[in-house]
């Protein structure tokens, strides 16, 4: 890998920023794969912006994956602040992760799991939201686990 992009994850993993569950959050999105176990969550805040548009005020992540998923996240909840639900729709995973210079080709999907999980807040109903109770068990783990098993039953004929 190269020693530029090894050295920008590893100040990014130094000082993660917007890391953890956003109270009062207006939208949340998770995506994750049950194959490989890297599992993401987004929390959007909304606020009225510029001609009366919906904005993203703050942004947060939980992660369990990879440093450099933990990388990009961080990153995007700083690059979606400010930005309009439209602006925020344009965002690509290359764009979300820019930052951090070229992905390795190992490491893309990094990118695309960031994407993914703001795609899903940016068109979740905030009804979604309140979906996340504390009690709700295993948090992100616990819902890449249940996904894993739902995906591997055997039924038998």
């Amino acid at each position: 890998m190269n020693n530029d992009f090894e050295k920008k994850v590893s100040e990014a993993m130094q000082n993660p920023q917007n890391m953890g569950e956003l109270e009062g959050a207006d939208a949340v999105g998770t995506a994750g794969s049950p194959g490989c176990g890297d599992a993401l969550r987004i929390w959007l805040k909304y606020k009225e912006g510029r001609d009366g548009q919906k904005v993203i005020d703050k942004a947060s992540f939980q992660s369990f994956g990879c440093e450099t998923a933990i990388a990009v996240a961080s990153l995007a909840t700083e690059l979606l602040s400010g930005k309009t639900v439209e602006e925020a729709r344009n965002l690509q995973g290359a764009d979300l992760s820019a930052p951090l210079g070229p992905l390795p080709p190992m490491k893309i999907h990094c990118a695309t799991l960031v994407e993914e999980a703001l795609r899903q807040a940016l068109n979740a109903p905030q009804s979604a939201v309140a979906d996340l109770a504390p009690a709700q068990a295993g948090g992100i783990l616990g819902d890449v686990n249940r996904e894993r098993e739902k995906a591997s039953k055997i039924k038998f004929i």
